[in-house]
């Protein structure tokens, strides 16, 4: 199941047949694995040993999929920063994650540099270009001995071997890394293929950013395992992308619902050339109906899908032909992979019909939380992933998503956990108290309202509390909305009542 065997094998079968398509430029699966082959053995001559982080913060490019598979060979484990983070934020998960390198792109190498001071971890960080990388061979050691590693790299890691850590927001207010292994993402990208074929000759086009897993485990891998094309883009943008489509003859994609909106909206939409494209997946909420229509009505088949980081993150999947009869559902398990609901009350699985929390259990499913068992015990029970979901399942046995994870909103398809919001805004010396809820929004699906308790005799200026936010927090994070208010809605026992707000908000409060 070592995910570095995949370069090696397409590169034996079609060595010429190109994998990655980056602006303009291409490259072959031979050329990809020579040079993550080469990638591989640098790092660990560079004294790096098998289970060391390797971090990433750039962008969508080819040489960060050199870096994916040489850490699958060498048995490393890429840990890739969101590079939307501020500096704050990206030095905590260096201090977290504890890498053995930085790699980041030209244009990140600022704000590298400046996360490395702030989190006092002492690491190398290295350009990651052509250059960059090249460079890795002929440097001093990066860690530790290099005479201690052998020449030439290991057999493949073991199945449970780390592979990804990547890091997702909590509940808690600081995110935790969640660690995916090599059986994690082999398992999840099978199940994928099963339930939403990909086929050789397919053309992907890439738009979702290789910090998310969805980056790496909804399609891309799954395209170089079987010996596809991906048009790699390193940012996602509406108008370039339906030129593409045409020029590169992509035949099928990933994206969030305004990924869909975005294109759907741009003046090009109504002239672009969708002949080609056979099929698009959505992930990280349901499609709106009026949207689904706009790209059905184009002939563009729809896959909708359910998922999060430590299930891989691939869990359930609508097809094609239920999508337009279905809206708003999420669909039934992939392949290889068991979900369930579970009572809130009583711990008890509910058996036909029925709403509870979604359970999902697989070899899909996380090792557990970076260095804290705590964490991963909260959310297993008896081998089962606590969603933190709440799912309806019909008597077909198709599921949808009623209440996301406890009070978490999704703007853009980033997960914006409120209590990391709320603990930035009470940092602030003129704000005794903050609750923030996701609210509606035609552009992003939804965005924060923060509503703030002033400090006795503070009157803070919203625009100050939001530019506060902004040094604090990355952009999709900063609330859109912000309403002063004397006081927060409380149970008799004092428990914040969140409903309240959003009625608040909905009656135009």
């Amino acid at each position: 199941m070592a995910l570095g065997r995949w370069p090696r094998d397409r590169a034996r079968a079609t060595p010429r047949r190109t994998a990655i398509v980056f602006d303009g430029a291409e490259t072959s699966y031979a050329t990809l694995d020579a040079r993550s082959e080469r990638l591989a053995a640098a790092l660990l001559a560079g004294g790096l040993r098998p289970g060391d982080r390797v971090a990433t913060l750039t962008g969508n490019r080819p040489e960060h999929v050199e870096v994916f598979f040489a850490c699958a060979k060498a048995g490393l484990i890429l840990t890739p920063v969101n590079v939307r983070l501020t500096a704050p934020e990206v030095a905590y998960q260096l201090s977290d994650a504890e890498p053995s390198i930085l790699l980041a792109s030209p244009e990140l190498l600022p704000l590298a540099e400046q996360a490395r001071v702030v989190s006092g971890h002492a690491c190398p960080i290295v350009e990651l270009t052509r250059q960059g990388l090249d460079s890795l061979g002929t440097r001093a050691p990066l860690a530790g001995d290099p005479a201690a590693r052998p020449d030439g790299l290991p057999g493949d890691p073991p199945d449970d071997a780390g592979l990804l850590l990547v890091y997702t927001s909590g509940t808690t207010g600081r995110p935790k890394g969640a660690l995916l292994t090599h059986a994690n993402c082999f398992w999840t990208n099978l199940s994928l293929d099963r339930g939403c074929e990909l086929r050789e000759d397919d053309v992907v086009l890439q738009v979702l950013p290789q910090f998310h897993v969805g980056g790496w485990n909804v399609q891309p891998l799954l395209a170089w395992w079987k010996g596809a094309t991906v048009v790699l883009e390193a940012s996602f943008d509406a108008g370039r992308a339906l030129r593409l489509i045409a020029e590169r003859g992509v035949t099928t994609m990933m994206g969030v619902p305004a990924t869909y909106l975005f294109m759907a909206t741009h003046p090009a939409f109504a002239s672009a050339d969708l002949s080609g494209l056979r099929r698009v997946v959505v992930g990280g909420a349901p499609m709106p109906e009026p949207l689904l229509r706009v790209w059905l009505d184009r002939g563009v088949s729809i896959v909708q899908g359910y998922g999060l980081t430590e299930a891989a993150p691939n869990v359930l999947c609508l097809p094609a032909e239920e999508v337009a009869g279905r809206v708003g559902w999420a669909g039934t398990p992939y392949p290889h992979v068991d979900v369930a609901l579970r009572d809130a009350a009583t711990g008890r699985l509910l058996d036909g019909p029925a709403a509870g929390e979604l359970l999902v259990r697989g070899p899909n499913v996380f090792a557990g939380y970076w260095h804290d068992p705590a964490a991963t015990a909260a959310v297993m029970a008896d081998g089962w992933l606590r969603t933190g979901d709440v799912a309806e399942r019909d008597a077909s046995g198709f599921y949808r998503i009623r209440d996301r994870a406890k009070d978490m909103y999704v703007s853009g398809g980033e997960n914006v956990y409120p209590a990391e919001v709320e603990s930035v805004l009470q940092g602030h010396p003129d704000v005794a108290e903050a609750a923030v809820v996701g609210v509606p929004d035609d552009r992003w699906g939804e965005v924060g309202c923060a509503f703030v308790v002033p400090a006795p005799g503070a009157a803070p200026a919203v625009d100050d509390l939001v530019a506060y936010c902004r040094g604090m927090l990355a952009g999709f994070k900063v609330p859109r909305h912000v309403r002063l208010v004397g006081r927060l809605p409380r149970s008799a026992v004092g428990k914040l009542l969140k409903n309240e707000l959003r009625g608040t908000w909905e009656a135009g409060g």
